[in-house]
C-alpha cells in the first residue's frame, strides 16, 4: 500500500538525559504523546532530532526504539542526508530500516551545489535507496534552495520513489508551481507550521511539524480541520498557536520545542553542544503562551 502522508508528521526531537544519553523512557512518553495527540505519522532523527551530534550507534538505537514502542503503529520516516552523496547512499544501504516506512533527504548544506548538483544527487540516492524518499528544502538551514522547477524535475522523474516535499522554504509562490504541476500522487508539505494553513489553502497536503511535539492535540485539530475544508474551525486555532511557534524557533531548533516540552514536563531541557537550552527570557514568553491559550 503506498504511504499516505496527508495530515501531520511530527519531526520527533531527542530527550537527553541530565548526563547527555539519550532518555529512552522519555522518547517512549513523547510518542505515546504524540499518538494520542492524533498525529498522523513521526519524522525520527530529522534535523529537530539533533542527528547531528549523535554517533551512528545512537542514531540506530534510537530508530529501534521508535519501531519498537510505537502504539498507534504510526508510519515512520527516517532522517538520512547530507552534503556527501556517496555517505548518504552508503548510510541508506546499511541502516536497519525494518519497520520504516520512507526516508527523508535534506537537500546538501555547506558545500551548495547548483540546480544540476541537487538533481544529481536526489537522482543518485533515489535510484539507491530501498524505500521511497521525501525531499527535504529548507534553504535557512542549508544555504542552498531547491527550486520549484528541480523538485518537479525530479518528482516525475522517479514516480513512487520521489513520493513528497517537504518544503521550507518559506515561499508560498515556489510552492504554489510545485502544487501545480506536481504528478498525481506526489505529496506537497510544509515545513514550516505557521505557513501550513496557506499552504493547505492552495492545496497542499498537511505538513512535517515541530510544533506538534508539544501542542499535538490543537496541531492536529487545526491541520485536520483544514483538509477538511473547515477554515472556521482551523482558523482561530491557528491564530492560538502562531505566537507560541514563533517562540519555538526564536532561539534556534529544538531549543524552543525542548523549552516547551521540558514547561509540560514531558522532557529535561537537555541539548547538546553547540545548542543550548533557551534563555530565562524566552522560557517566560514561551510558559506565558502556554497559559494564555490553554495549551
Amino acid at each position: 500500500m503506498a504511504l499516505n502522508l496527508r495530515g501531520v508528521g511530527v519531526a520527533l526531537v531527542t530527550p537527553f538525559t541530565d548526563g547527555g544519553q539519550v532518555d529512552y523512557p522519555a522518547l517512549t512518553s513523547l510518542i505515546e504523546h504524540i499518538t494520542n495527540g492524533g498525529v498522523d505519522y513521526m519524522i525520527v532523527l530529522g534535523t529537530t532530532g539533533e542527528p547531528a551530534t549523535m554517533t551512528a550507534e545512537e542514531k540506530h538505537r534510537v530508530v529501534r526504539h521508535c519501531v519498537e514502542n510505537n502504539p498507534g503503529n504510526l508510519p515512520i520516516i527516517v532522517g538520512i542526508g547530507g552534503n556527501n552523496t556517496a555517505e548518504v547512499i552508503r548510510t541508506i544501504q546499511t541502516f536497519d530500516l525494518s519497520g520504516v516506512s520512507a526516508i527523508l533527504s535534506v537537500t546538501p548544506y555547506y558545500n551548495k551545489p547548483n540546480q544540476n548538483g541537487l538533481y544529481a544527487h536526489f537522482s543518485a540516492i533515489f535510484e539507491a535507496s530501498p524505500l521511497p524518499v521525501i525531499l527535504y528544502n529548507v534553504p535557512g538551514r542549508t544555504g542552498v534552495n531547491m527550486t520549484a522547477e528541480t523538485t518537479l524535475k525530479l518528482a516525475h522523474a522517479f514516480p513512487g520513489k520521489a513520493i513528497a516535499v517537504k518544503e521550507a522554504s518559506g515561499n508560498l509562490s515556489q510552492a504554489a508551481y510545485i502544487l501545480r504541476d506536481r504528478p498525481k500522487g506526489f505529496f506537497v508539505l510544509s515545513g514550516e507550521d505557521n505557513l501550513s494553513l496557506a499552504m493547505i489553502a492552495m492545496g497542499g497536503d498537511g505538513v512535517i511539524s515541530v510544533s506538534a511535539n508539544v501542542f499535538p492535540d490543537t496541531f492536529c485539530c487545526m491541520i485536520h480541520a483544514a483538509l477538511a475544508g473547515n477554515t472556521h474551525e482551523a482558523a482561530p486555532l491557528n491564530l492560538s498557536l502562531h505566537e507560541v511557534t514563533d517562540l519555538l524557533f526564536a532561539e534556534g531548533n529544538p531549543v524552543g520545542a525542548k523549552a516547551a516540552l521540558s514547561i509540560k514536563g514531558m522532557i529535561k531541557n537537555n541539548l547538546r553542544l553547540p545548542l543550548v537550552p533557551a534563555s530565562d527570557a524566552l522560557i517566560a514568553k514561551i510558559r506565558y503562551q502556554i497559559d494564555k491559550y490553554g495549551l
